[in-house]
């Protein structure tokens, strides 16, 4: 039997109700059964949100657009025993990709790592731990946290104010976010206080029944932040039995209808929330995209939230029932798109590829790019982003310096209607509506990766590790995310100790010359160099070797970028590991400008998808290395 003829069978007995699992597709409109060629699974641990329901919806909708596809679709029932049976059924029906949208990591994450291994799996929403995924779609749950508390302060006068927290499921990673978003972006009002936590699992019964107990034993607060529409429903509930008036309630989600979160504030059951958006369509083009193999997918895509309140709720519930775009202006030959791109500098051979990937990228699209190199110093960054407002440009692309200093030049932007994409790194400011896009890579959990092979190499609890760490250019997000990243891995070692932390600026000199003063100061007792990129490791060994002992056998060396001449001195043996940052992302950007002009919203982020080599991997990568 044919692989689709065996695909559609299958499909074929889900739909029938042979098992607990219901399937769309769009063989009524497009196409006839034998035409099937990919097979998705969907899981869900329960249908009892609307921002669930919403999701099963826009898959079904993206999925209905393309002829050779079929979906089916399973309900947890809120079991997450349940939710990992469906996994092996969905494999069992020969799926060739997963989409999965969870509220356990814990139990679940297991079962997601080994299907990783087999076939292809996209997540929704609410993540695993690790990085065992083909793509991950979500939001940036640690600023949903922080923007919450921004309202929250504006809803709050001064005086003491007493917050109530209903958080999801102990142990998921996004419930970990928001809260420490929450908790962080409160910090500096003194009289606020969060005086209970309450775990209600995402449900909107449990979070009126835990929150009803808390009211019984003390009424005396002033706000609850609940951590999706649901549970700020329950809620509300739970308030309105209670008694109790004048409660503000913060929730996230934001969908449209009945029980959502935009209806619920435009009726004023809850005062507020923020938009999460499910991913559902997003999911189904990428899910094509990695099952017809089209390169350069990225490993992330997070979407962006919006602060919906009773003064725009109805332009959001409109939104929402006429979701098509609306180009932003007609493109021809004659009137192309411009970018103005101001480059930070030429400091490593990363940047030089990274430069070139976009220039040849917009070449390619027939882009006109306006090329500016900063030369590392942000106040040449902030002239050229001027120079682009006064010509016009359709957008402004740069890879900052450092994180912060530029409200004002970006608000200058923004009002005169330019969208700025940054590219490779981020900024810190007052506002993230001041950009429109990120597309680069995951500075922290490139740290991360980099301290868990650590880990793992030096298996041996009890030897004591001491580490040199040679940082990048001073608070550039680069710097500032593999630092934390690192660090945050290394905590849970307490043999582990950084005994010097050395900033740089991402050159080979830099790193040569802070080498030495290491090895001066501590000689052979250095176990490890933790290099923020390449360039600064290859200069750390020119160092070691003039010291006297070997790189990479006297002193392990870790780096990250993963550029030809890093590879060259892992597979010599004198780099340990590198952990890959891919500067390829000309095609991406330009793919993000082109969605743009077309009128679609562009996620917030896009996260390129990036390796890890070791000395055995790296002649192999050698081999088709571009940069």
């Amino acid at each position: 039997m044919k692989g689709a003829q065996l695909k559609m069978l299958l499909f074929m007995v889900a739909f029938l109700g042979l098992v607990s699992l219901y399937s769309c597709s769009g063989s009524e409109k497009h196409g006839t059964s034998d035409e099937v060629k990919f097979l998705i699974g969907v899981s869900q641990p329960s249908l009892n949100e609307p921002w669930r329901v919403l999701m099963n919806e826009e898959i079904k909708r993206g999925a209905a657009a393309y002829p050779n596809l079929r979906v089916i679709f399973t309900d947890g029932g809120n079991d997450s025993v349940q939710q990992s049976e469906d996994l092996h059924k969905l494999m069992g029906y020969g799926i060739d990709l997963l989409i999965i949208s969870l509220d356990d990591p814990i139990v679940l994450t297991p079962a997601i790592t080994e299907i990783y291994s087999k076939i292809p799996v996209i997540v929704l929403g609410r993540g695993v731990t690790g990085y065992d995924y083909t793509l991950y779609i979500g939001t940036d749950n640690r600023l949903i946290g922080s923007k919450a508390a921004e309202y929250a302060k504006q809803l709050l006068g001064p005086g003491e104010n007493r917050i109530v927290e209903l958080l999801g499921l102990q142990g998921s990673p996004t419930v970990a976010e928001r809260s420490e978003g929450f908790r962080e972006g409160l910090s500096d009002r003194s009289d606020i206080r969060i005086v209970d936590s309450i775990y209600a699992d995402w449900q909107r019964d449990k979070a009126e029944d835990e929150l009803t107990k808390s009211l019984q034993a003390d009424s005396d607060i002033d706000l609850i932040f609940a951590h999706n529409d649901a549970m700020a429903l329950g809620a509300s509930i739970a308030l309105k039995k209670q008694g109790l008036t004048g409660v503000k309630v913060i929730g996230v989600d934001g969908v449209a209808g009945e029980s959502g979160g935009l209806n619920l504030v435009e009726n004023g059951t809850i005062t507020g929330t923020f938009t999460s958006p499910t991913g559902g369509g997003e999911a189904i083009q990428y899910a094509v995209d990695i099952l017809s193999k089209e390169k350069g997918l990225p490993k992330k895509v997070i979407l962006r939230s919006h602060q919906i309140t009773e003064q725009n709720a109805d332009a959001y519930i409109r939104k929402a029932a006429n979701p098509e775009p609306k180009p932003v202006r007609e493109l021809t030959e004659a009137s192309p798109i411009k970018i103005g791109f101001a480059q930070v500098g030429l400091e490593s051979g990363w940047r030089l590829a990274h430069t070139n990937s976009v220039i040849n990228a917009a070449k390619e699209e027939n882009i006109e790019l306006i090329y500016e190199n900063a030369l590392q110093k942000q106040d040449k960054q902030i002239e050229f982003i001027r120079q682009f407002i006064a010509s016009k440009v359709d957008f402004i692309v740069f890879s900052p310096v450092v994180k912060t200093g530029w409200d004002e030049v970006l608000l200058e932007a923004k009002q005169a209607g330019i969208p700025v994409i940054l590219s490779d790194r981020e900024v810190k400011v007052s506002d993230d509506s001041l950009w429109t896009a990120y597309i680069g890579s995951d500075f922290v959990e490139e740290g991360r990766r980099a301290a868990r092979w650590l880990v793992h190499e030096i298996d041996d609890s009890s030897v004591p590790v001491n580490i040199v760490e040679l940082q990048g250019t001073k608070d550039s997000d680069p710097a500032v995310g593999r630092k934390q990243g690192f660090e945050e891995i290394i905590r849970s070692e307490p043999n582990y100790r950084i005994v010097q932390s050395m900033q740089g600026d991402f050159t080979l000199q830099s790193g040569k010359k802070l080498m030495l003063e290491a090895l001066a100061a501590h000689g052979s007792d250095i176990d490890v160099v933790y290099a923020h990129n390449d360039d600064m490791a290859l200069g750390a060994i020119e160092a070691i070797e003039q010291y006297g002992l070997r790189p990479g056998r006297d002193i392990k060396l870790i780096s990250i970028d993963a550029t030809r001449a890093a590879l060259k001195a892992l597979g010599t043996g004198k780099l340990n590991f590198v952990v890959e940052c891919n500067p390829l992302l000309g095609p991406q950007l330009m793919k993000a400008v082109k969605d743009y002009m077309a009128g679609k919203e562009l996620p917030m982020k896009i996260i390129t998808s990036e390796g890890v080599f070791t000395q055995e991997t790296a002649k192999r990568e050698l081999a088709t290395r571009e940069y």
